[in-house]
């Protein structure tokens, strides 16, 4: 006999699952998917979820569930989830889960206490968190164009950029002020040591050290809600990621100021710079994978994912270098195809690993990132150069718009020619 469990408990779980994918940084149609599958399995094929992108409402009636025990006849609940720290292994361990449940792995009440015990899973340790985000700033440095001096330079900005997240800005600090505090204590600290003579480029220094405060959860998740047709969620997703982008731009404004009241004038920058230290393939495919590993433990990603994601970060980024280098292609071009390539890659590598596709989207497409064009459009503007200003910012809005379609195109194909039966996606 095919045993019936209540409506209520079952909606409970299907929602405490979506709770915990809603918070940790998941894409709105894997929460509405992993939802309704829940449901479905364990008999409850009416319950009806609305995600949004801080929110789940949650409907259920009992019409096409066999009655038991004082089951409730009808449910109904409504969850605000807030983003906060972004854990990706939650996500994970959350959509093996579902797969586990459609196998028959698991009753009700022990999915209950897996997700007990996936809410549970704590962050990853605080000196992983400082170094990876040093590490981070570091392998970015590099990739955008810094010579070793500054590299290490920036290595140590990340550092304290890190300590300073996660002990200052993180806990007491409202997310606008925090985002601004963020990148005005990086490029205060650039300019700083920049000015004793450690590094050579304060402009590739400054890159790398931004780079960590990128709002790259909120940018990939937006654009594939809105390729989902989740046009609310996909809008205020790439809000929130444009909030972020903003709050640097102030932060680095407002040291730049701060430095040229002090000093009489605003520093000069002579323009885009890239080191011959670094610039070969073998050491830009290097600090690729590095960069993108760090961005990989800022997320919260298991460990054992790390080189995987090292390595589409880098394949993407040495596409994008052999496009505008050999074949002479714009950055927009380049950065299309490189998207696209990070995408199919992404999503190859998450049927053998049973890992969300979208946890190797977030940190490979990192090195696509136009960070360059958001520093230089920043300043630019603050020196009062308005033209380039205009011409650097729109450039890097016409490379984050074709990053949106790569990742559009490449979504596209069919799912079947990626997975195989109850691979990941």
């Amino acid at each position: 006999m095919e045993k019936t469990y209540d409506l209520s408990e079952v909606l409970k779980v299907a929602s405490e699952a979506g709770h915990i994918l809603l918070e940790n940084g998941a894409e709105i149609s894997r929460v509405e998917d992993i939802m309704s599958r829940i449901a479905n399995h364990y008999g409850v094929d009416s319950g009806s979820f609305f995600v949004l992108s801080n929110g789940i409402f949650t409907t259920g009636n009992s019409e096409k569930v066999s009655k038991a025990g004082g089951q409730a006849s009808t449910y109904a609940n409504v969850e605000f989830i807030p983003l906060r720290g972004v854990q990706l292994l939650k996500v994970r361990a959350v959509n093996q889960l579902s797969y586990d449940i459609v196998g028959g792995l698991c009753s009700l009440e022990e999915a209950r206490e897996r997700l007990r015990s996936i809410r549970a899973i704590p962050a990853k340790p605080v000196w992983e968190q400082i170094l990876a985000t040093g590490l981070g700033a570091f392998g970015f440095c590099a990739v955008f164009g810094g010579g070793y001096l500054d590299c290490t330079a920036a290595l140590v900005v990340g550092l304290i950029l890190g300590v300073w997240m996660i002990f200052v800005s993180g806990r007491y600090l409202s997310k606008i002020v925090g985002g601004i505090s963020n990148a005005l204590l990086a490029n205060l600290l650039c300019i700083c040591f920049w000015k004793i003579g450690f590094g050579e480029s304060l402009s590739n220094i400054i890159i790398g050290a931004i780079m960590p405060l990128i709002p790259g959860v909120p940018f990939v998740n937006g654009v594939r809600d809105l390729a989902n047709s989740d046009y609310l969620a996909g809008m205020t997703r790439l809000t929130d990621a444009m909030l972020g982008f903003f709050c640097i731009a102030i932060g680095v404004t407002a040291s730049f100021l701060l430095d040229g009241a002090i000093f009489g004038g605003i520093v000069e920058l002579q323009g885009i710079s890239v080191s011959s230290e670094t610039e070969s393939y073998l050491l830009q495919a290097i600090a690729a994978i590095v960069g993108t590993m760090a961005f990989a433990s800022i997320y919260g990603v298991d460990r054992i994912q790390y080189p995987g994601m090292g390595i589409i970060g880098a394949l993407g980024w040495i596409a994008y270098l052999l496009l505008v280098r050999q074949a002479g292609a714009t950055a927009p071009v380049a950065a299309l195809f490189a998207a696209m390539l990070v995408c199919l890659m992404a999503r190859f590598m998450a049927v053998p690993s049973r890992c969300p596709a979208q946890l190797f989207l977030i940190c490979g497409l990192f090195t696509l990132v136009p960070g360059a064009g958001i520093f230089w459009s920043t300043y630019y503007l603050t020196a009062g150069h308005i033209d380039m200003a205009g011409t650097v910012g729109f450039m890097a809005l016409k490379v984050a718009v074709a990053i949106v379609l790569g990742i559009v195109f490449a979504m596209e194909l069919p799912q079947r020619l990626f997975s195989r039966k109850n691979g990941a996606h």
